[in-house]
This record gives C-alpha cells, sequence and structure tokens, in this order.
C-alpha cells in the first residue's frame, strides 16, 4: 500500500483517527475504516504526527483569530 506524504492527507487521517479513538474509549463498536484509521495512525512517524498536530493547531488559531477580528473589530473604534 502506497503511503501518501501531503500533510493534508495526514491531517484529515488524524482527525478520522482521533475520532475513532474516542468512540473507542466510549466503549462504542468500530467500522473497519475507524479501525484502519487508527491503524494508519498509529504507523506514523512521530515527525509526521507533529507536523499534522501543529498545522491544525496553527491553521484553528489563525481561522479563530482571523473571525474573531472581523466580528469585534467592528464594534471597537479606534
Amino acid at each position: 500500500m502506497e503511503e501518501s506524504t501531503e500533510i493534508f492527507d495526514d491531517l484529515y487521517l488524524g482527525l478520522r483517527a482521533g475520532g475513532a479513538m474516542r468512540k473507542k474509549r466510549r466503549g462504542e463498536p468500530l467500522t473497519t475504516e475507524e479501525e484502519e484509521a487508527i491503524g494508519r495512525w498509529s504507523r506514523l512517524s512521530a515527525w509526521r504526527k507533529s507536523v499534522a498536530i501543529l498545522a491544525f493547531a496553527l491553521g484553528t488559531f489563525g481561522l479563530g483569530f482571523t473571525i474573531g477580528g472581523l466580528i469585534f473589530g467592528k464594534w471597537r473604534k479606534a
């Protein structure tokens, strides 16, 4: 099986695996796709996991900062 090196693929895989791990902790049955996502995430190298998590964190912070500036920037007059 060919592993993709795209950061977006790693990011999406991390989100799917995170959701599957949460279901697993709650004792819910997993689908085969969710089990595969957990397996693929666990096989990723530590630096690829780190880059995917960092990209998600920076993207979320950047989006929140931008939307917050657009919303709250209207109310504040300089």
